[in-house]
């Protein structure tokens, strides 16, 4: 199928006048112009790839870490609808048990290949081997050591879908852990009160990547640059960004996108009382009010966001990033990250996941392997 006359995102160029052909649910052509055969005329709107979100718990009422089918899907009906075509469900620190569940379902449902879900890319294993210092909206209760073989065996009942585990350095056993598990998947330093040398050793054993930037660690102070400036000097890492407008001041997210130059992977975080209305919700075990945009917990600490991702990187070019900087950092940065290599860009041969958009990039329609949501 043919679709001409648009103003197509390319990865390394921005927005270019053109026409792409896509077959067997792949961008099969990008054509420069407009080619003199029938298609679908689409009035010189903007194309962008779908988006990916790397760190998602859940919306409409229905959180990963359930372990509910039907909840998933609903999860990824969501997202879709929304643009967001690929996502990698992110867990909370729970009992292995639990843990186990919610990725066997995950695997399930992404071997279901079901029509109009988001794509499932992964798992971002988000606890349990995290600080109790700053442990954020984790429940402490069910922190523990980084423990190899309790994430090989999570791993196998999720068929290998882990793609993303996070670890806080300074704990107990994390060196070697971090050493063993970046070579299965992204080690991410995550919810840690780690200093600057014990944050260079993580990312020299293997780590290469940082969750919720800013968020759940130590500040940036000119003689304890921390977690933040460690990364920033590594041009492996890629650190995320929660933009919601809430989690991190806009001048945070212009400091952001300068010390990590295509780098930055903008996330949602978000939870289930994403897309739904204000009142009280359950995450991991606890308790979250969600009032007029904001989820905290009883003693008032922010948990994750009721947003998603489209809004925020709708709100990053609010905040002055340019357009062509954000849609990379919700697009290609994030696919790149965990390693999906199929999906993030429209390029020859990738999965055909893409947006059409008006002027504004407010969306007009979505596709899903060529096929419109």
């Amino acid at each position: 199928m043919l679709f001409k006359d648009a103003r197509i995102f390319i990865k390394d160029e921005g927005f270019v006048f053109g026409s792409f052909r896509i077959e067997n649910g792949r961008f099969a052509q990008i054509i420069r112009g407009v080619p003199n055969e029938e298609g679908e005329e689409l009035g010189n709107a903007c194309v962008i790839p779908g988006l990916v979100d790397i760190h998602i718990h859940g919306n409409s009422n229905a959180d990963f870490s359930d372990g509910n089918t039907e909840g998933l899907e609903r999860m990824a009906r969501y997202l879709a609808v929304n643009g967001i075509t690929s996502f990698a469900p992110t867990s909370m620190t729970l009992p292995f048990d639990e843990l186990k569940r919610a990725f066997k379902t995950a695997a399930a449902l992404k071997n279901a290949k079901k029509r109009g879900l988001a794509r499932i890319i992964g798992i971002n294993m988000e606890g349990p081997y995290v600080s109790e210092k700053r442990a954020g909206a984790q429940n402490r209760a069910y922190i523990r050591k980084p423990d190899y073989d309790e994430f090989c065996k999570l791993n196998e009942a999720a068929n290998g879908l882990i793609k993303m585990i996070d670890v806080a350095p300074e704990i107990d056993g994390a060196s070697d852990f971090i050493k063993k598990a970046s070579a299965v998947c992204r080690v991410s330093v995550a919810h840690t009160d780690c200093d600057y040398c014990t944050a260079c050793c993580a990312f020299d054993n293997g780590a290469k990547h940082v969750t919720h930037l800013f968020n759940a660690m130590p500040p940036i102070h000119h003689r304890n640059p921390g977690v933040i400036g460690a990364a920033s000097e590594r041009a492996s890492v890629t650190a995320e960004l929660i933009c919601d407008g809430i989690h991190v001041h806009e001048s945070a997210v212009r400091m952001a996108f300068k010390l990590f130059k295509g780098r930055v992977c903008l996330i949602s975080d978000a939870l289930r009382c994403c897309a739904m209305k204000d009142g009280e919700y359950m995450l991991g075990g606890q308790r979250v009010t969600l009032r007029d945009g904001e989820a905290r917990l009883s003693d008032g600490t922010i948990a994750g966001s009721a947003t998603n991702l489209y809004r925020c990187m709708m709100n990053a070019i609010r905040f002055g990033i340019p357009a062509e900087e954000a849609i990379n950092a919700a697009t290609a940065i994030p696919a790149a990250s965990i390693g999906a290599g199929e999906i993030g860009s429209i390029e020859c041969g990738k999965l055909a996941d893409f947006i059409i958009c008006d002027d504004s990039l407010k969306i007009k329609s979505v596709y899903l392997g060529g096929e419109r949501v």
